[in-house]
């Protein structure tokens, strides 16, 4: 089966790519590198042709109200090349609780991608995963200083950037969904608990402030960003990966 990975050489396209090969899949990365730009269609033809599915893991380069624009306009270029080329199957990778947190304008953009692609002509999926292992270093610099770092007590179920790319690749080689496969970590922490086990692993003596104002998820709900009853639950464990990634 040929998939095409929109955002196919980041974090997780690159690791989409891999793994679809390895299972023998023809995976096709498609990115600005590859000639490809998802904005004006440049490219996009020729990178969809013959392919069954569509993988959409493409990033927005802001994450302020000017990504509204960006998935906006993405996402329509996308459907509209994938109906030229009679593509089965698109999936779009998204984020738990994306829907409840309007406040945030990433938020709102990926909702924006979201509902296109439902009203779309192509059967769909969506992964909605939960926040990164990977990410914890950009969410502990938002609000540090030389000696403290302020978390809000916001309860989120992390999940591995590789366990993402697993449950990414799983949908994308069956049925379409026609709807949202939830995935999360397996465990549930308070943000600022997570803060210091992540400084503690790495030795780092700043102090982790409970302050339910810091940070962008200081908006977001006491359990939006957790997975919820029906989420598939990822066997990695934040204690084991950091412990690895040390």
């Amino acid at each position: 089966m040929k998939v095409t990975v929109i955002g196919g050489t980041g974090l997780i396209g690159s690791q989409v790519v891999q793994k679809l090969r390895a299972a023998g899949h023809e995976a096709v990365p498609a990115a600005p590198s590859t000639g490809v730009d998802l904005l004006t269609g440049e490219g996009l033809d020729r990178a969809l042709e013959g392919a069954q599915v569509v993988v959409n893991v493409a990033n927005s380069p802001t994450f302020d109200d000017a990504s509204i624009d960006f998935f906006r306009t993405t996402m329509n270029t996308l459907l509209a090349a994938g109906e030229r080329a009679g593509v089965g199957h698109q999936v779009v990778l998204s984020i738990v609780g994306v829907d409840q947190v309007p406040e945030l304008d990433y938020y709102r953009a990926k909702t924006v991608q979201e509902d296109l692609l439902r009203q779309g002509p192509t059967p769909y999926s969506i992964v909605r995963a939960t926040q990164f292992f990977e990410f914890m270093n950009a969410v502990l610099s938002w609000t540090a200083d030389d000696s403290t770092v302020r978390l809000p007590a916001t309860r989120i179920q992390p999940m591995a950037a590789a366990d993402v790319v697993d449950a990414v690749v799983d949908v994308a080689t069956g049925a379409p969904l026609n709807g949202i496969r939830n995935v999360a970590g397996p465990d549930v922490f308070a943000l600022d608990e997570l803060g210091r086990i992540t400084l503690a692993a790495r030795h780092d003596d700043r102090d982790v402030v409970t302050d339910d104002k810091a940070g962008m998820f200081a908006v977001a709900g006491q359990d939006v960003l957790i997975g919820g009853p029906d989420a598939h639950l990822a066997p990695t464990h934040y204690r084991d990966w950091i412990r690895s990634t040390r």
